[in-house]
């Protein structure tokens, strides 16, 4: 079985992300959903972006790698949205990672904006709406293409799902799209499978 750590998105801990945490852990996996905002559930995105300014990226990226340092380093990291970015950049640069689930969002891994190079033998897939304007009309779902082309069929997935929601993965809010939930779960536990 798998241990997953999952980062949350810009809107906090909410019990929409709890709940995705539970259904990835329904096949047995282990998934810690670590709180990096201290209890505050931002009400917007906008928010959610202001309350990163006042507490500092640097600080809740070393949150993050505190957590992170406390597990056994094989582990999958998982993030939605805001998140994701946090998942994917512990998976490029923390040695033993497994794979990474990132939702809604994908940095990129060449040119300006990239960690660095996606590391040897870890899987990836990225998770998305074709018109989700964070995803699919920001770019990241360029980042995701270029992610998966170099990591390759057998470990990069890409799945871009019909819709125009950000933060469609969480039922707790207004823009949760059970249907393609439910395929991204079903998705993140085949490949939690076949890693063995």
């Amino acid at each position: 079985m798998a241990e997953i750590l999952l980062f949350h998105h810009l809107r906090g801990l909410t019990d929409g992300v709890r709940a995705l945490a539970d259904s990835l852990g329904a096949a047995g996996h282990t998934v810690h959903v670590p709180d990096l905002f201290d209890g505050e559930r931002p009400a917007s995105l906008e928010d959610g972006s202001a309350l990163i300014k006042r507490i500092g990226g640097d600080v809740l990226d070393q949150r993050a790698d505190r957590i992170a340092a406390d597990l056994r380093p094989d582990l999958v990291y998982a993030g939605v949205s805001w998140g994701a970015a946090i998942a994917q950049r512990l998976a490029q640069t923390r040695p033993g990672a497994r794979a990474a689930l990132l939702y809604e969002a994908c940095l990129p891994v060449t040119g300006e904006w990239a960690i660095g190079p996606w590391p040897d033998g870890v899987a990836v897939q990225v998770h998305g709406m074709e018109q989700d304007p964070f995803f699919g009309l920001e770019g990241d779902v360029d980042a995701a293409r270029e992610l998966v082309s170099i990591v390759g069929p057998e470990r990069g997935e890409l799945f871009v799902y019909p819709g125009d929601r950000h933060l469609f993965t969480d039922r707790s809010l207004p823009s949760y799209d059970a249907d393609a939930t439910a395929q991204v779960v079903s998705r993140s536990r085949d490949l939690l499978a076949r890693l063995g």
